[in-house]
């Protein structure tokens, strides 16, 4: 977790936070940054896109639904050259033209019957959608808008993977502590949150191969007793572990204890706030050499890229 700010409860929607994530994008250098940046159909809009291509930002974002896009999706569902791509996914591409909120807005998936009505007949008419106690066969239809030159398979598992990106923040928000706040002191709900954010990154540290949720790691960890003591002009932590997992919780405090002597070590000179971004580049070099490598395939498409899933 690099950073969070708390905002008032009305400021949900993806244009109060686009500012903050676009400043956090550009200090950081080009070749660092994010392969991507991905959203749901919330982000998938003209003035986050815009915003996106602006500094060069690769992008993946689901589309709502619009009377264009449903359009879009009934040229494309009589089309035969549809793939899969992955856990009963199909998949085709197509282009939409750029310029015009028309013709960028977002679609949401939806479930449409075999039999679609053509748009171009009437204006007003919609795909025509069915209940699910219909006998006839439904579709769900979800389309994704991307600038980048991946192919198809991987686009799809590339969005796929937003949901565990997602349940990170569920569990910050239902068990770490970012469920709300009630005052409306936003100065000292800011510090508050971000304690729990240094928290949260140094249980990762801890246990750079898997999230911990908080239900089980926080008594884990806070079932040992601590003692700081002082020689020589060094400060000692002694901690007396009561839990049954000991040997699990002593390797978690030996790895935290190794990222805080990569920090001393490598970045002496920095001051403790400059100490906090070399920190975080520890830990996220320890989460990405612990997961599985993974390539995703790369082909060359034009950009905006629409890819139509069902």
């Amino acid at each position: 977790m690099l950073d969070v700010e708390v905002q008032g409860g009305k400021a949900h929607a993806a244009k109060h936070s686009l500012p903050r994530l676009r400043l956090l994008l550009e200090q950081i250098a080009p070749e660092e940054r994010p392969v991507l940046v991905r959203g749901d159909n919330a982000f998938g809009n003209e003035g986050v896109m815009d915003e996106m291509e602006a500094i060069g930002q690769r992008y993946l974002f689901k589309l709502r639904q619009t009377a264009v896009v449903k359009c879009l999706i009934e040229r494309l569902w009589r089309r035969g050259d549809w793939q899969g791509v992955g856990q009963g996914f199909d998949a085709v591409e197509d282009e939409l033209p750029v310029g015009g909120l028309e013709s960028r807005a977002a679609c949401r998936g939806a479930a449409a019957a075999s039999q679609v009505q053509p748009c171009h007949r009437n204006p007003q008419q919609e795909l025509h959608f069915v209940d699910r106690s219909d006998t006839a066969k439904l579709w769900e239809y979800a389309v994704l808008v991307t600038n980048t030159d991946y192919r198809l398979e991987a686009i799809g598992q590339l969005y796929r993977d937003c949901a565990d990106c997602e349940n990170g923040f569920d569990e910050l928000k239902n068990q770490w502590g970012w469920g709300g706040y009630t005052t409306h002191d936003l100065e000292r709900c800011n510090p508050s949150a971000r304690a729990v954010a240094l928290i949260y990154n140094s249980i990762r540290l801890a246990h750079p191969k898997t999230r911990l949720e908080a239900i089980t790691s926080r008594p884990m960890l806070l079932s040992g007793v601590a003692r700081l003591t002082h020689h020589a002009g060094q400060s000692r932590l002694l901690l007396t572990l009561s839990h049954a997992a000991g040997d699990q919780i002593k390797s978690m405090i030996t790895n935290i204890r190794k990222g805080l002597d990569h920090v001393l070590a490598t970045a002496p000179q920095l001051t403790k706030t400059g100490r906090w971004p070399a920190l975080v580049r520890y830990i996220v070099s320890k989460i990405l050499s612990a997961k599985p490598k993974t390539r995703y395939p790369i082909a060359l498409a034009p950009p905006c890229l629409v890819a139509a899933m069902d």
